[in-house]
Protein backbone atom coordinates (compact mmCIF):
# COMPACT_ATOMS: atom_id res chain seq x y z
CA UNK A 1 0.00 0.00 0.00
CA UNK A 2 1.47 3.97 -0.87
CA UNK A 3 0.08 5.83 2.16
CA UNK A 4 -0.43 9.42 1.03
CA UNK A 5 0.04 11.94 3.75
CA UNK A 6 -2.64 14.16 5.30
CA UNK A 7 -0.01 16.40 6.31
CA UNK A 8 3.65 17.85 6.64
CA UNK A 9 3.38 16.64 10.26
CA UNK A 10 2.03 13.55 10.07
CA UNK A 11 4.59 12.37 7.58
CA UNK A 12 7.32 13.52 9.68
CA UNK A 13 6.66 11.67 12.89
CA UNK A 14 6.09 8.74 10.36
CA UNK A 15 9.34 8.55 8.46
CA UNK A 16 11.34 9.76 11.51
CA UNK A 17 14.42 7.40 12.07
CA UNK A 18 16.03 6.95 15.39
CA UNK A 19 19.92 5.81 15.78
CA UNK A 20 19.44 4.61 19.10
CA UNK A 21 16.39 2.81 19.34
CA UNK A 22 15.46 -0.35 16.61
CA UNK A 23 11.53 -0.56 18.18
CA UNK A 24 9.48 2.09 17.29
CA UNK A 25 7.55 1.20 20.67
CA UNK A 26 10.66 2.11 22.60
CA UNK A 27 11.95 5.33 20.72
CA UNK A 28 10.33 8.24 22.97
CA UNK A 29 10.49 10.62 20.13
CA UNK A 30 8.25 8.30 17.86
CA UNK A 31 4.45 9.22 19.10
CA UNK A 32 2.60 8.14 15.97
CA UNK A 33 2.26 4.84 14.85
CA UNK A 34 0.95 3.43 11.56
CA UNK A 35 -0.26 -0.81 11.31
CA UNK A 36 0.04 -1.60 7.41
CA UNK A 37 -1.36 -5.22 8.05
CA UNK A 38 -4.74 -2.83 9.24
CA UNK A 39 -4.15 0.35 7.58
CA UNK A 40 -4.96 2.31 10.95
CA UNK A 41 -3.18 5.06 12.71
CA UNK A 42 -2.37 5.14 16.70
CA UNK A 43 -0.49 6.76 19.09
CA UNK A 44 2.26 4.92 20.95
CA UNK A 45 1.76 4.43 24.72
CA UNK A 46 5.32 4.30 25.52
CA UNK A 47 4.64 2.89 29.00
CA UNK A 48 3.32 -0.44 27.22
CA UNK A 49 5.08 -2.86 24.90
CA UNK A 50 3.96 -2.30 21.38
CA UNK A 51 0.35 -1.24 22.16
CA UNK A 52 -0.95 2.18 20.59
CA UNK A 53 -4.57 3.94 20.57
CA UNK A 54 -6.35 4.20 17.57
CA UNK A 55 -7.11 7.39 16.26
CA UNK A 56 -9.43 8.49 13.28
CA UNK A 57 -8.67 12.02 12.78
CA UNK A 58 -5.13 13.53 12.26
CA UNK A 59 -4.05 14.62 15.78
CA UNK A 60 -1.77 17.75 13.64
CA UNK A 61 -4.60 18.73 10.71
CA UNK A 62 -7.84 16.97 12.18
CA UNK A 63 -8.46 15.52 8.67
CA UNK A 64 -10.19 11.98 9.07
CA UNK A 65 -7.94 9.17 8.75
CA UNK A 66 -8.51 6.05 6.63
CA UNK A 67 -11.17 3.37 8.07
CA UNK A 68 -9.23 0.67 10.05
CA UNK A 69 -9.60 -2.18 8.08
CA UNK A 70 -9.00 -5.01 11.18
CA UNK A 71 -12.56 -6.06 11.65
CA UNK A 72 -12.96 -6.74 8.35
CA UNK A 73 -9.91 -8.89 8.03
CA UNK A 74 -10.89 -10.26 11.61
CA UNK A 75 -14.05 -11.19 10.46
CA UNK A 76 -12.90 -12.85 7.03
CA UNK A 77 -10.99 -14.81 9.06
CA UNK A 78 -13.40 -15.74 11.19
CA UNK A 79 -15.73 -16.80 8.25
CA UNK A 80 -12.89 -18.90 6.88
CA UNK A 81 -12.45 -20.72 10.04
CA UNK A 82 -9.45 -19.29 11.32
CA UNK A 83 -9.94 -19.84 15.38
CA UNK A 84 -9.49 -17.10 18.12
CA UNK A 85 -5.69 -18.07 19.15
CA UNK A 86 -4.59 -17.42 15.53
CA UNK A 87 -6.82 -14.07 15.52
CA UNK A 88 -4.95 -13.02 18.66
CA UNK A 89 -1.62 -13.59 16.52
CA UNK A 90 -2.42 -11.21 13.80
CA UNK A 91 -3.54 -8.58 15.94
CA UNK A 92 -0.08 -8.68 17.56
CA UNK A 93 2.20 -6.79 15.65
CA UNK A 94 5.73 -8.30 15.42
CA UNK A 95 8.05 -7.81 18.20
CA UNK A 96 10.88 -7.12 15.60
CA UNK A 97 8.89 -4.25 13.41
CA UNK A 98 11.49 -1.11 13.96
CA UNK A 99 11.88 2.41 13.37
CA UNK A 100 11.74 2.84 9.46
CA UNK A 101 10.72 -1.12 9.02
CA UNK A 102 6.50 -0.70 10.39
CA UNK A 103 6.61 2.97 8.25
CA UNK A 104 8.68 1.76 5.28
CA UNK A 105 5.80 1.89 2.43
CA UNK A 106 4.69 5.91 3.36
CA UNK A 107 5.21 8.31 0.74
Amino acid sequence: MLLKYCCDTMKFFLEQKCEIHNNVFECPDAIIYYNKKFDEFGVIIHASEGEYILINYCPWCGRKLPDSKRELLLAELEKRGINEPFLHMLENREADESLGSGNSDKQ
